[in-house]
């Protein structure tokens, strides 16, 4: 979890770049202030900075991170593995498990849920490869395999793997073309 100073610097210029196609002070100042997502995302990296290396600063990035959960309805634990790029695109009752392993180049939307099981052929939270697009309303649920550039539609409730390339929507989801997500991610880090 914990990781070193460049490492930190290189996922936020990354979730940056994602919100603004810019990297400069201006745009990090600009996100911050306007962007719900990009701040929640800038308080997630944080901890995960200071992690194991100074309680103090873990414990008010921490705070933070509570603060901007409860004020944005955004749940993703610190916990969590996400690669460079992450994109919330509406905030608001959005809930990731911590055990859930997420790609770079991936959108999520308002009320998508990425839960785990406990028991059945599924145990376990999601693995989301990389330039994944998750639509409003989403629900992955278990140990399933998202490929990669895969994107998931509105209200689909996803409880099989999804092969790369596939576009996947209805209850339960099933595969409605292979054209993928690349439509749907911009600015890829």
């Amino acid at each position: 979890m914990a990781q070193t100073l460049k490492i930190y610097l290189e996922y936020v210029k990354s979730d940056l770049y994602r919100y603004t196609c810019s990297i400069s002070k201006r745009a990090f100042f600009k996100a911050y202030f306007l962007i719900p997502g990009f701040r929640y995302m800038f308080w997630f990296r944080t901890v995960n900075l200071f992690y194991g290396k100074n309680k103090i600063l873990t414990l008010y990035a921490k705070m933070r991170l509570r603060h901007y959960s409860y004020k944005f309805g955004i749940q993703i634990p610190y916990a969590t593995q996400i690669g460079k790029g992450f994109y919330i695109g509406h905030f608001s009752c959005i809930v990731v498990s911590p055990e859930t392993v997420i790609g770079k180049n991936v959108n999520i939307s308002q009320g998508v849920t990425i839960g785990k099981t406990d028991s059945g052929n599924h145990k376990g939270a999601a693995i989301i490869s990389d330039e994944v697009y998750i639509g409003p309303g989403a629900k992955l649920v278990g140990r399933i395999v998202i490929g990669k550039n895969v994107a998931i539609g509105a209200n689909a409730v996803v409880t099989k793997d999804v092969p790369d390339n596939a576009v996947v929507a209805g209850v339960p989801a099933k595969i409605i073309s292979m054209n993928g997500a690349t439509d749907y991610i911009n600015n890829k880090v």
